[in-house]
């Protein structure tokens, strides 16, 4: 195996990406090159760690040289015993494979976490030894690795999984019933949950609190609203996901500008995101104590009266926000005599004080060009269905749908044309609306931000507002890999849990996530599951010549590559399990058949 280069222009720019690549030679005798691994832009002492891994320098010839890196384990032999016993190796049989690696890292991250310690205290075992603990462990560990219903994880997937080995348990910690048992033990332990995490926020990654970030999405149901009781969370509202058919939930949440979360909330589904702000301020300042925090939200979170409140504060609590671009008519005339300065490569800033506040009007070159290309695309579609719509024999009221078909396709573009319907007649004409087009042009890419922090460093207030873009992460994350819906509950108290379990999948990855950032930031938690999910867990049974059966449950060897990326984690495979021997299963059917004759 070797490191790979590979060179790419972007924006006039050049970006270098690194791959970990294996030689592989066919039966023809040529060789051909394996993707091993992807590691993305890595630095120089990250490229070097990565090329020592994988290289071995041989003084013989003076020279490094690929060599396997992870060679067999040399076996001494073992002496003559009497208590030995033979095997008919003919007869071997393996039953029961089951994936094992990505259940074996889920549990190193739980106990990273130290969730084992945590939930051991606050859900003791039943009276009748229901070990609630394991049965969250196994809920979060199948969010994280293949989301689906608690039925589906009833039904297949702990068969399917090596959960019951890992855990030492059986097939009793998914009844159906303690599934969804379960879900009623967890809200209690929600707030006490988040003190934990800061915890150990704090000391896996030495993470600091000083800057929040706060956004809030919203996930839907496919139920009949009729059908809901009246005061529900479930309600109609402004839908993120383009359903606004369905009822709804909206969540709240703070994460660090690392995407570690803090905490999380469930609101109504028709919770205007401007009621919100005041609610959470207070939340976290009761459970973590009065600070200097710095808190940074999008437009339409904060209200004029939460930001006044927020600066008359003791200490004050320092915000920044984005703002409309439609603030920008009031302050257009201010900035244009405004210098720019240079945040970082790519993005100017103006910053102009004013009322108490400090005002950042930002371009970004990035982004001027993909606001663009977004315009283009809309208008150019737009204008060429336009034509196709004007040459149709329609009626009326045909006419007007398909406009509004067209609208509903291209809102954007849609603003920057000039529509007149004949009132009449099934006929329309429509013109570019020039002075709006330049008007969006010369806003594209540009934010307007607004903040009551004392520092006028722009390179500092950029990096704070772009930060944001951990808060969509997270809950892309969310709706994505950990699949938060469909959900299948019924009762508002389990959907809360739903989502509980959903967030602590989401913290067992960003823990991943965060282990990998200092390896490559090229290797995502999703790959990396995916990369362990391979390894197996089988039972070999090896009959023996006096009618009994050695059974041995081993899991597979990983791959070089995956060995590799287990050291680089730091991570060791535990031993295998320890060989059982017990009755054969054929002498077994025969002696039950047997009973049964007598």
């Amino acid at each position: 195996m070797f490191l790979r280069r590979t060179e790419r222009k972007k924006n006039g720019k050049t970006h270098t990406y690194w791959s970990v690549v294996e030689n592989k030679r066919l039966d023809g005798g040529r060789v051909v090159q394996r993707h091993v691994l992807y590691l993305g832009e890595i630095n120089s002492s990250q490229a070097a760690s990565w090329r020592k891994a994988i290289e071995v320098f041989d003084e013989d010839t003076g020279r490094a040289q690929t060599l396997s890196l992870f060679a067999e384990d040399r076996c001494e032999a073992v002496a003559g015993d009497a208590s030995i016993i033979q095997l008919r190796l003919s007869q071997m049989r393996l039953h029961r494979p089951r994936q094992w690696g990505a259940c074996w890292l889920a549990g190193q991250l739980w106990q990273e976490l130290q969730l084992d310690q945590f939930w051991a205290e606050r859900l003791p075992p039943s009276r009748k030894k229901t070990r609630w603990d394991q049965i969250l462990q196994v809920l979060a560990t199948y969010r994280l690795i293949a989301p689906g219903s608690e039925w589906r994880l009833h039904r297949q997937w702990f068969g399917d999984s090596a959960m019951a080995d890992l855990l030492g348990a059986d097939f009793g910690l998914v009844e159906e019933h303690k599934l969804y048992a379960c879900h009623d033990l967890l809200l209690a332990h929600k707030d006490a949950l988040f003190s934990h995490l800061v915890g150990r926020w704090r000391d896996l990654f030495n993470a600091d609190f000083d800057v929040l970030l706060y956004d809030l999405t919203s996930t839907y149901f496919d139920v009949n609203a009729a059908d809901l009781p009246e005061d529900g969370k479930r309600r109609h509202g402004y839908s993120r996901d383009k359903r606004p058919d369905c009822p709804q939930v909206v969540i709240a949440l703070v994460v660090t500008p690392d995407g570690l979360p803090l905490a999380y909330e469930v609101l109504p589904g028709n919770t205007a995101d401007s009621r919100t702000l005041r609610m959470f301020l207070s939340k976290i300042e009761q459970q973590y104590g009065k600070a200097r925090r710095v808190w940074v939200m999008d437009r339409g979170v904060p209200t004029e009266a939460v930001l006044a409140e927020m600066r008359g504060s003791d200490p004050p609590v320092q915000y920044l926000v984005g703002t409309p671009k439609g603030r920008l008519n009031r302050l257009e005339k201010h900035l244009v005599d405004r210098p720019w300065q240079d945040a970082r490569e790519g993005v100017k800033v103006k910053l102009l004080a004013e009322d108490g506040e400090l005002y950042v009007f930002a371009q970004s070159h990035d982004r001027v060009t993909k606001e663009r290309a977004m315009r283009q695309r809309q208008l150019k579609w737009l204008w060429k269905r336009l034509r196709q719509i004007a040459v149709m024999e329609l009626t009326r009221e045909e006419l007007l749908m398909k406009l509004g078909a067209a609208r509903s396709h291209a809102p954007a573009a849609w603003r920057l044309v000039d529509i007149e319907v004949d009132k009449q007649h099934p006929r329309f004409s429509f013109t570019l609306n020039r002075s709006k087009l330049r008007r969006t042009r010369r806003r594209e890419g540009r934010y307007l931000l607004r903040t009551n922090l004392a520092d006028n460093d722009p390179a500092k207030l950029w990096q704070y507002y772009v930060q944001l873009v951990a808060v969509e992460e997270a809950f892309r994350n969310l709706k994505g890999d950990l699949a938060i819906r469909p959900v299948f509950h019924q009762d508002e108290a389990r959907i809360e849990a739903h989502i509980f379990i959903a967030f602590l999948a989401y913290c067992m990855q960003v823990t991943l996530t965060r282990r990998l950032h200092a390896l490559a930031p090229g290797l995502t938690a999703r790959s990396v599951l995916d990369k362990f999910a391979a390894m197996q867990m089988i039972d070999v049974h090896l009959p023996t010549t006096d009618a009994r059966e050695i059974v041995l449950t081993r899991y597979t060897h990983p791959e070089p590559e995956l060995q590799l990326l287990i050291d680089r984690l730091k991570l060791s495979l535990p031993p295998q399990p320890p060989p059982r021997i017990a009755a054969s299963a054929i002498n077994k059917t025969s002696r039950r058949s047997e009973d049964l004759l007598s």
